[in-house]
């Protein structure tokens, strides 16, 4: 049973590191009528990864044949690696009102937003300080130290996007970062354009 509003993107982007991924996590928990968006990679699986969860892992090959198929609504190289938005799951999800959530980098932002401007709400997600940034990398125990300092190098660059997007947040507790997206949802959600009952029930009030 389709719901009285089309559902909307919700993009959350950052540099490595940064906490979204975690913040992702906790907004699933939370929030009702919510999908992640599991993107297809060429990137190796880390040892804490599940795949069909974190990622569907494929091989360079198989994601060539895919984009040659039109399967994705999006797609990017980063770090070598390609990573591809599906795009059926997206638009069915939409159309039922279900809301989908994205883990991406701003190239997959900006596609998307060419693809649908008005179905997207984007967060992009600040570390407190670069040291914390770098701290925060080497917790993870899962990248070499060279690829730690590729995404800290890269990271300037990122962060140079966020002007790009709807709102941006500084991730100094999770918890707290998290309350504000849910906020920003909520409000996003109730927005006159996303609600398609209210011109009809407007119509029967001005009878």
């Amino acid at each position: 049973m389709k719901k009285n509003r089309k559902g909307l993107m919700l993009v959350l982007s950052s540099p490595s590191g940064a906490g979204k991924t975690s913040i992702c996590k906790e907004l699933l928990k939370r929030i009702k009528e919510l999908k992640l968006s599991i993107s297809y990679t060429t990137r190796p699986k880390r040892k804490s990864e599940v795949d069909g969860r974190d990622y569907f892992f494929i091989s360079e090959k198989k994601f060539k044949e895919l984009q040659i198929k039109d399967f994705f609504m999006e797609s990017a190289k980063v770090f070598d690696h390609l990573y591809g938005t599906p795009k059926n799951f997206v638009e069915e999800n939409l159309i039922e009102g279900v809301d989908v959530l994205f883990d991406i980098d701003w190239q997959g932002a900006q596609k998307l937003s060419n693809f649908s401007k008005s179905d997207i709400v984007s967060v992009f997600i600040l570390p407190p300080s670069n040291s914390i940034l770098k701290e925060r990398l080497k917790k993870r125990n899962e990248d070499s130290l060279d690829t730690v300092n590729k995404r800290m190098s890269k990271a300037k660059s990122e962060i140079s996007h966020w002007i790009e997007y709807d709102y941006v947040l500084i991730n100094e507790d999770l918890a707290i970062c998290t309350d504000e997206i849910v906020t920003i949802l909520k409000a996003e959600r109730k927005k006159r354009d996303r609600q398609k009952f209210i011109f009809s029930f407007i119509e029967k009030l001005l009878k």
